[in-house]
């Protein structure tokens, strides 16, 4: 019996690895939704390590399996410890921001997307972002609204965005970000109007699918907020 617990770590192992692998190029690449995308990832993945790092720990506790080599159980704990920790990381991430995606500079009134109407998700969505996101504000420029404009279009760009509309006359720009590992498309909107001091740029960044965001749009607005500063 013994002698099938370090093939069978191993096989659970790579079986978790390659759930964890192909979980977000598979929705990227359109090969399955997103859903099963976050489900391969979220749990098969998460689950799938655990049974791996438990049947390696076997291996290595009995005698008679230990005797037939250390090497291919340790190989199946790491690769299984990698297939758990990455999902607990993502859901630990995700228990502690706001279930919320869709984050601005300016609560009582977001910018607007060009290109397509979606609304603003309304008050408890304000409500959550202010609590849990108190630093995101505006960003003040001392330069007039047109040369604001040119600096968000620049820092836009930067950011490695790609700007599927933009005004300079109504101060408004319209940018798309693509996740890094699932491909999700995120909408950006920005707005540029005058101040006293002399431009206000306002900044919204909404997920197109999903409720929570484990704080992309947050962090996406905090970094483009930063590099205009």
């Amino acid at each position: 019996m013994t002698r099938w617990l370090r093939p069978l770590a191993l096989v659970v192992a790579l079986a978790g690895f390659a759930v964890l692998v192909i979980s977000g190029p598979g929705v990227r690449f359109d090969l399955f939704s997103y859903r099963t995308g976050l489900t391969l990832f979220r749990w098969v993945a998460y689950y799938t390590g655990i049974a791996a790092m438990v049947i390696a720990v076997l291996a290595l506790a009995f005698p008679a399996a230990r005797k037939r080599g250390i090497g291919m159980p340790i190989v199946a704990l790491m690769l299984g410890a990698v297939a758990f920790a990455l999902p607990l990381q993502f859901q630990r991430q995700a228990r502690a921001v706001p279930p919320i995606n869709d984050i601005t500079t300016d609560l009582s009134n977001p910018p607007k997307y060009m290109t397509s109407a979606r609304a603003y998700p309304g008050d408890e969505f304000a409500r959550q972002q202010a609590l849990a996101y108190p630093d995101i504000k505006p960003v003040m420029m001392s330069v007039p609204p047109r040369d604001a404009f040119e600096r968000a279009v620049k820092a836009a760009e930067s950011m490695g965005w790609e700007v599927v509309g933009r005004d300079a006359a109504a101060g408004t720009l319209e940018a798309v970000d693509t996740t890094k590992w699932f491909g999700f498309k995120d909408d950006i909107a920005v707005r540029v109007t005058a101040a006293d001091t002399g431009s206000r740029i306002d900044v919204r960044s909404k997920s197109r699918v999903g409720r929570s965001d484990i704080g992309t749009n947050a962090r996406r607005v905090r970094a483009y907020t930063e590099r205009l500063r």
